[in-house]
């Protein structure tokens, strides 16, 4: 399952929106990862996500394998937008 997502935040995906990313999937059994610019990571990897530098403006996919992908994918959704760092595309 796949969504894609654009950052809205003017200061893109920074420390804290990333940090609120991470914390909300690590529960999940399912397999998720963020593709920005051709290059995948782990969502569940702060470092990993933050090494992408994505800005305001850009767009990106987040895609989950496993038991509880739907619901994986309905929380990042539910944290992108009523944390105000982007919206569903």
């Amino acid at each position: 399952m796949k969504k894609t997502y654009k950052i809205t935040s003017p200061d893109g995906l920074h420390a804290r929106p990333t940090t609120l990313l991470v914390t909300a999937v690590t529960s999940f059994e399912s397999e998720v990862s963020l593709t920005y610019k051709d290059k995948t990571v782990n969502l569940k990897s702060i470092m990993g996500v933050m090494a992408l530098g994505i800005a305001s403006g850009s767009v990106m996919e987040v895609s989950a394998e496993g038991p509880d992908a739907k619901e994986l994918l309905d929380k990042v959704t539910e944290v992108i937008i009523s944390n105000g760092i982007g919206v569903e595309c």
